[in-house]
């Protein structure tokens, strides 16, 4: 029996997703970069605010989840990222921007701090089956595609195909 190598295209989409995920937080961390640097220091309490609460803005969508068309959901009962979960998902990279308050030691501590989880977040985000970085794990969230369409269904009667007269709700 001639066996043949299988070529997976589940893998080359899931490695797809994960890479656009990472550009959504390139364009979330994109626009805490313009804060801190240009409007330092309100700039920085500023970013730190946008990157606690991001993920449970605008129906568990950040700026750059909302460019790439992804939201946060709770996977404990689906709805969108509660706040509480946001704080909690984005701890590590609150952790870098807090320390880069303090002045010349503190930006030295944040690259070196930020750094390290960095390279943990994208270690767990493409070794872990599931796709979750360390927030997600952390939080209890998981990130999935979002078109707007859930919205509508959502609004749409749900008892049955035909009104109560027996005609089509067309």
């Amino acid at each position: 029996m001639v066996s043949m190598k299988r070529r997976y295209f589940l893998k080359k989409a899931i490695n797809r997703a994960r890479i656009a995920r990472m550009i959504a937080k390139g364009v979330d961390l994109f626009i805490v970069l313009v804060l801190s640097v240009f409007f330092y220091p309100v700039g920085l309490i500023l970013s730190i605010g946008y990157v606690a609460v991001s993920d449970s803005m605008q129906n568990g969508q950040s700026v750059g989840k909302k460019f790439m068309g992804f939201q946060v959901i709770s996977l404990e009962d689906g709805n969108p990222c509660t706040l509480k979960q946001s704080v909690i998902r984005n701890t590590p990279l609150l952790v870098p921007l807090i320390l880069a308050v303090i002045p010349v030691v503190g930006i030295i501590l944040s690259m070196i701090v930020g750094s390290f989880l960095l390279v943990l977040e994208i270690f767990f985000l493409f070794k872990l089956d599931s796709g979750h970085r360390l927030g997600d794990v952390m939080a209890d969230t998981s990130v999935m595609g979002h078109d707007g369409n859930e919205l509508v269904a959502k609004k749409r009667n749900e008892t049955t195909w035909f009104s109560e007269t027996g005609a089509p709700l067309c």
